[in-house]
């Protein structure tokens, strides 16, 4: 793909933006700093300031809708890109990210996410990169650098200490200040002190005793000051809880507007009278102009009917981007386990010796793309793993067989399955419906799962919805049909009421209405029906009507479809034989984004719905077994020593199944390595469940700085894979390792080969054991590529603030003196040479 090209536009003049300040109105000011409404900033065109539009992003630019009609290029999540440990590859993330936002009119994209895996409970790692602060940072700085390459603001989030999702609006961190500076606030200051990022999100959650909307010094003296940071802080959407709390600990922008406590005309009135200085909204202010500035929203004053975007450039195009984002997906896949079948390594599979091939598994067919929450976008489309395995084996025989069930939630109905039943088309009918159920507007849609996020009025001011269409079933017999959404619902099936009710059944907080189609709640209905009550196409008029729940933040409604009267062991046993007939059986299994998703932390780590134990009988029957995991962070997985090779292809991005083929049959090699630990045993992990539930309001960080690999190294114990760890397709040699000192640092030469028998890509990681013997840090890292029997020297740079820990009694960052270990290999428990650094 030909990206776009750079935009460089020079700094804005600070001494405009102070007399453009002056030239405002307090009214003006206020509407500025809590925006217009869900996403927009509002245009002033008397002094050259356009609409500023902001989006979601971190895996997509999804605009300001969530709508099957406007779709974006879904890239890899957060993990995903961790696991290529390829700066270059963060970049190009980045650049897509920014290419995207210029498409859809953004201005400023409310990415990356670069918040701590602290416990692989944490229902959000997807979209966080890693466990480890070092490799967040280089990373996440990669992606800023190349969203804001586009003249496109990126906004890193959430700051700080938003770990987990459960009671995620009101828990309290409570972390000593080491721990603080270590690891959480590690990837913000290494972000924001080395790519300067144009805005940044403040989090929901409190931090020792202060919202984090509401806490100076977190905001003010250290981001602000001590980084010296000039963008500008937005909350999180609906985080803002105290006008002036907010507006002197240091927060810029309230979203959404305008009913933030910043709007209202609240912030006017404490202005007026002196509760809030007026040179604290002035510098709120001047940081948006700046921020506009930067974006191309601020130019000359313009008529106040025309307000074109400030987004200029060349859109990027969907269709080209398409092998970038494969490319990418193929390079964070983790080869975790390839063992000889017959003599050699099962992996790469070798296409033209397949004659059958079973695919098993129901995330074949229906495969984990993304996490659930606002990351969430609407992709063109997807290439599922099946898809891209026929797509290369088109000579064999590819039998699949779903095997097992493990989604929460129904299917979508297939939309080539529903038809409008007043004109015929595919798709479903959708009326707009006033407080008399008359219909005030009506629509054909392409999905049968719609959301308006963030109390987006319904077209037509509507109160009610309903949803028609004539659903192609496979005969007579049980059905059963599924409404997803918080509200009342009733709904008839083929001209029978069989459900009327509120779902939840109980009243639920606003927010627990779910803040994607994943989260909705789900009412199951059972039909039976006869034949006589299908047409001659087989398909019976489903009805459903719906009135969202008052208040709702998310308001949605959904439909699901499964046939009943499917026996579930046949679908098993149906899967074993399949294997058994099969040359060789890949089974895709994994979790997916009911799961894994914002709002709502994990309850297990086990591979849901019976997956482990298809794992085991598909093995039994084929000894050339590939399991692929399609999850965004740690399962379980009891079955390892069974099969002999296992991927991790984390949530795949929209060309999953193509990219999984290429890494399959080897046109690529599977070039991630893991930015986590994946545990043995549910006892190994160091944060446990309980340590992402808060305690009366309280989450308490008592595990210090052993999170991840450094709790697993200061007890002694095996994971089942380490951090770092990562197979390719072939074999690396370390030669002699020497470090010399650098500028501000050391510079470490390691003599890396390649020994294997075809091209391949290597990563060279660092760790460093300080002198009182703390468990291994990372502290470098660099990705080497070479032809077989070829290799290079390669250098890593090390900075000295990579030896230091926190003195809080100092306070500050300090070295300590003596030897200091720097461990090199392939993954933490895979060190190949040792060299001593002395400090000072």
């Amino acid at each position: 793909m030909t990206s776009a090209p750079d935009v460089d536009r020079p700094e804005p003049d600070e001494e405009k933006l102070r007399d453009l300040v002056e030239e405002l109105t307090v009214p003006e000011k206020a509407r500025l700093v809590t925006g217009a409404d869900l996403w927009t900033l509002p245009p002033i065109p008397r002094i050259g300031l356009h609409r500023l539009v902001l989006s979601d992003g971190p895996n997509g630019v999804r605009g300001p809708t969530w709508d099957e009609r406007d779709n974006s290029l879904l890239l890899p999540v957060g993990s995903a890109v961790a696991a290529t440990w390829d700066r270059s590859a963060a970049r190009r993330v980045g650049e897509l990210l920014g290419d995207e936002a210029r498409r859809r009119g953004v201005h400023a994209v409310l990415a990356p996410t670069v918040n701590v895996h602290r416990s692989p409970f944490g229902g959000r790692n997807f979209e966080n990169p890693s466990e480890d602060p070092r490799l967040i940072s280089e990373l996440g700085s990669e992606i800023v650098t190349g969203i804001q390459s586009r003249g496109v603001g990126a906004a890193p989030k959430h700051f700080v200490a938003n770990d987990s999702e459960t009671e995620r609006f009101s828990y309290d961190v409570d972390v000593d200040e080491r721990t603080l500076r270590e690891l959480y606030l590690t990837p913000f200051e290494y972000i924001v002190t080395r790519t300067r990022p144009w805005m940044l999100m403040t989090a929901y959650n409190s931090v020792n005793g202060r919202a984090m909307t509401e806490n100076a010094r977190l905001v003010n003296e250290i981001l602000k000051g001590e980084w010296s940071w000039d963008g500008v802080n937005v909350s999180d959407w609906y985080a803002t809880r105290d006008l002036e709390g907010a507006a002197h600990g240091g927060l810029d922008l309230a979203m959404p507007g305008p009913d933030s406590p910043f709007g209202g005309g609240a912030l006017v009135q404490a202005v007026t009278e002196g509760r809030i200085p007026g040179e604290v909204l002035d510098a709120k202010v001047r940081r948006i102009l700046r921020l506009a500035a930067r974006t191309g929203a601020l130019g000359e004053p313009f008529d106040e009917q025309d307000d074109p975007s400030g987004t200029s450039g060349r859109p990027a195009a969907p269709d080209e981007a398409r092998p970038v984002i494969r490319h990418l997906a193929a390079r964070g896949f983790v080869l975790l386990r390839n063992e000889s079948a017959e003599g050699t390594p099962l992996l790469p599979l070798d296409a033209s010796a397949l004659s059958t091939v079973a695919v098993v598994g129901e995330n074949a067919t229906l495969p984990a793309v993304q996490g659930g929450g606002s990351s969430q976008v609407n992709p063109p489309r997807i290439v599922t793993p099946l898809e891209g395995i026929r797509g290369v084996l088109d000579r064999a025989e590819v039998v699949h067989r779903r095997g097992v069930r493990h989604r929460r939630l129904l299917d979508p109905i297939p939309r080539e399955r529903v038809t409008d039943p007043d004109e015929g088309g595919t798709g479903v009918r959708v009326d707009y419906l006033d407080e008399n159920a008359q219909v005030l507007s009506s629509e054909v849609r392409g999905t049968n799962r719609l959301l308006w996020p963030g109390r987006q009025e319904l077209p037509q001011r509507a109160t009610g919805i309903r949803l028609r269409g004539r659903v192609e079933l496979d005969g007579p017999g049980e059905h059963t049909f599924a409404v997803h959404g918080a509200g009342r619902f009733r709904v008839t099936v083929a001209g029978r009421e069989v459900f009327d009710g509120r779902v939840p059944d109980e009243e639920r907080p606003d927010r627990a209405t779910g803040d994607s189609t994943a989260n909705m709640p789900e009412q199951r209905i059972s039909v039976v029906l006869m034949d006589s009550e299908l047409d001659d196409h087989g398909t019976v008029l489903l009805d459903v009507e719906h009135t969202p729940a008052a208040g709702a933040i998310f308001p949605g409604v959904g439909l699901g479809y499964f046939r009943q009267d499917r026996d579930e062991q046949s679908e098993l046993t149906a899967a074993v034989q399949a294997a058994r007939e099969a040359d060789v059986a890949v089974v895709v299994v994994g979790t997916h984004e009911e799961i894994e998703t914002e709002g709502r932390d994990r309850s297990s780590l086990e591979l849901p719905g019976g997956q482990d134990d298809l794992v085991r009988a598909v093995a039994a029957v084929n000894p050339r077994t590939v399991v692929v995991l399609n999850a965004g962070a740690p399962v379980l997985m009891p079955w390892m020593s069974e099969v002999p090779a296992v991927l991790w292809t984390w949530f795949g991005t929209q060309e999953y199944g193509s990219a999984l083929a290429d890494v399959l049959f080897g046109a690529e090699e599977p070039g991630g390595r893991l930015p986590m630990t994946l545990p043995a045993a549910l006892t190994d992990v160091p944060v446990p469940l309980p340590g992402v539930q808060p305690v009366e309001g309280t989450l308490t960080y008592s595990e210090g700085t052993l999170v991840g690999y450094r709790a697993y190294s200061a007890r002694g114990v095996a994971p089942l894979f380490p951090f770092g760890h990562g197979l390719g397709y072939t074999t690396w040699e370390y030669g002699g390792a020497a470090a010399e000192s650098a500028e501000d640092g050391v510079r470490l030469r390691v003599a890396v080969r390649n020994a294997g028998t075809r091209a391949g890509r290597e990563i060279v990681q660092v760790y460093e054991r300080g002198p009182e013997g703390e468990p291994p840090r990372l502290v470098g890292f660099t990705v080497v590529e070479a032809e077989p029997g070829e290799g290079d020297t390669v250098s890593i740079d090390i900075e000295q603030r990579a030896f230091a820990h926190y003195d809080v009694d100092l306070p500050g960052w300090s070295v300590l003196s003596g030897e200091h270990e720097l461990l090199i290999g392939r993954s933490l428990s895979d060190i190949r040479r040792t060299v001593i650094a002395q400090y000072p």
